[in-house]
């Protein structure tokens, strides 16, 4: 590698929003995410959905109903 072009590589800690820290090697210090593998929903499993307003009825809003498929 040549000398003098790269960023200082440090020993860092990436915390999650869910409590989880993780030891990485990284450019930045101290990270901070909104979601890792321990709480998202792909690895959990759980998956949470809040339906703001109803997506159906937006649909049904904003392109007006049309008729029954044959």
């Amino acid at each position: 590698m040549k000398e003098k072009i790269h960023p200082p590589y440090y020993r860092t800690t990436i915390t999650c929003a869910c409590g989880a820290v993780y030891n990485v090697g990284s450019t930045k210090k101290n990270i901070r995410v909104d979601i890792c593998s321990r709480c998202h929903p792909l690895y959990t499993g759980i998956q949470k959905i809040i339906d703001k307003g109803g997506r159906v009825e937006r649909f049904k809003a904003k392109y007006g109903e049309q008729g029954e498929r044959s």
